[in-house]
């Protein structure tokens, strides 16, 4: 699985490729196909769960049929329940299980994770504050992108995570988690861009900085407080 902060590299495996996406969305699904397809030269089929009568058979044949699965962003509450309700969310796992590549960026990185803060209320209320979101689960902590970005992140994860305890992981644009089995490692397009491990512990706030190798490191010492 490859997880990604915003703008990230992508990581390439065979030469087929899957986005799903929320909605019909035809300008980003062209930069999509841009990217994987005359960059990096991958096959791109985008699956569009909104207005589609795509059958749950249909959405696992085109998951399973590929090499790359790659989430977009957007609205997290919103995709998860569309997910869940069209079955995408078991056909994931199964992808997950089978060893295909899972990646996106903003939404699309908080979905792997147990939980996520998003943003979503904000679609119909600009003033609202950030949610938490109940992800796949393939990561054990809550997963925060755009960290280094977007003003309200740092204050509202740490006021989230004193109320329900645990990690998060923390990535700033441009960097990201890559996780392949039960290994990690960060990288970034950028040598500014980092991750960090959030979390309270005996009353203290910690935010620590993640070191970005070439080398894989355990994942259950990233979760370990």
């Amino acid at each position: 699985m490859k997880f990604h902060g915003k703008n990230s590299c992508y990581r390439r495996r065979g030469n087929r490729a899957a986005r799903l996406s929320r909605r019909n969305d035809k300008g980003y699904a062209k930069v999509v196909e841009k990217h994987f397809g005359k960059r990096l030269g991958c096959r791109v089929d985008v699956l569009y769960l909104i207005g589609t009568k795509t059958t749950r058979r249909e959405i696992e044949r085109r998951i399973f049929n590929s090499d790359i699965i790659y989430v977009g962003g957007g609205n997290t509450l919103k995709m998860l329940k569309i997910w869940r309700k069209r079955g995408v969310d078991r056909a994931l796992e199964k992808a997950y299980k089978k060893g295909i590549v899972l990646s996106g960026v903003s939404a699309g990185s908080v979905c792997w994770f147990d939980y996520g803060i998003s943003d979503s209320r904000r679609f119909a209320n600009p003033d609202a504050d950030f949610i938490r979101v109940t992800g796949l689960g393939f990561i054990n902590a809550l997963h925060c992108p755009h960290y280094d970005k977007e003003k309200d992140r740092k204050p509202q994860l740490k006021k989230m995570m004193k109320k329900y305890g645990g990690i998060a992981i923390a990535i700033d644009n441009c960097c990201a988690i890559e996780v392949i089995g039960n290994s990690y490692r960060i990288i970034s397009s950028k040598d500014s861009a980092n991750a960090y491990k959030v979390y309270w512990k005996e009353g203290k706030f910690s935010e620590d900085k993640v070191r970005k190798t070439k080398e894989f490191s355990p994942v259950k010492n990233l979760l370990r407080k």
